[in-house]
């Protein structure tokens, strides 16, 4: 007979066996979406579709994780909701560039390379695992807890994020097309005060998600923190900044007007000009 002293740790521990189930289930399937992506993708020799199968595997498996959580708190549907609108918008925006432009200058090197493109691809889903994270985690968890500041003020920066990287990519997409702007670099609207500034409102978002999510955390849980991190480490130094950066010098590193923005412009986070 269980003693009930022992019950709480047997429950403890039924519970790291389930979330830690739950958990490799995402990961495994996160690692085969991204692997057959690459198998398409080198076969095909083409990145049309890498953003795409990036953002829609974020949808999938926030909500995979609900339903293998058995749990549907508002809290969950609440970010759930939110990982989708992100999502579907992102996704949209970028295969729809990508569909206009032909191709994406992340890949010139690396698309008749399948080594290197599998890296690519690989890279792609510890990406969506990690920065998923927190979001895996409270949809697993059982336990609720009421709504709290926490929950508003994470939800508050994610619109925050959410609608600076939605007005800086719909910016930058107009200066693009317009025939007057060929050759030039766009330094005006949020691109006055960050270089990146869609990248900063994608680390609000993550950030004000694991927020949010941290309501329900315990112990260790807290740990997860790394997510929003990772995001900004990635970003910053591996696939993002770091290779538009030298595009952009390659290609108006000579100019005067360049050079001036990049001295008076902030990498990433935006300082107000007065």
């Amino acid at each position: 007979m269980i003693n009930s002293d022992r019950i709480p740790a047997l429950l403890a521990d039924l519970k790291d066996v389930i979330m830690g189930s739950t958990l490799i289930k995402c990961a495994a399937t996160d690692l085969g979406i991204q692997w057959a992506g690459w198998a398409l993708a080198a076969a095909f020799r083409t990145e049309k579709f890498y953003d795409l199968a990036g953002s829609g595997t974020f949808i999938l498996l926030a909500h995979l994780s609900r339903v293998w959580g058995g749990a549907s708190h508002v809290r969950q549907k609440v970010q759930t909701g939110l990982v989708t609108a992100w999502g579907l918008r992102l996704g949209t925006f970028l295969f729809m560039r990508i569909l206009k432009d032909g191709q994406d200058r992340r890949f010139n090197n690396v698309r008749d390379s399948p080594g290197t493109f599998f890296i690519y691809w690989t890279v792609q889903a510890m990406w969506v695992f990690m920065t998923l994270l927190p979001t895996l985690m409270l949809n697993i968890e059982k336990r609720d807890v009421p709504l709290g500041p926490r929950d508003y003020i994470g939800w508050t920066v994610w619109g925050l994020g959410f609608a600076t990287e939605a007005i800086a990519d719909q910016q930058k997409l107009l200066f693009k097309r317009d025939p007057d702007n060929i050759g030039k670099f766009i330094q005006s609207g949020l691109w006055a005060y960050s270089r990146h500034p869609n990248y900063f409102g994608e680390i609000l978002q993550w950030s004000g998600l694991w927020l949010s999510a941290s309501s329900v955390m315990e112990g260790p849980q807290y740990l997860s923190v790394v997510s929003p991190l990772f995001l900004w480490f990635l970003l910053r130094y591996v696939s993002g900044i770091p290779i538009l950066e030298k595009q952009a010098i390659r290609k108006w590193g000579s100019d005067p007007g360049f050079q001036a923005y990049v001295k008076n412009t902030p990498l990433l986070w935006p300082w107000p000009k007065f």
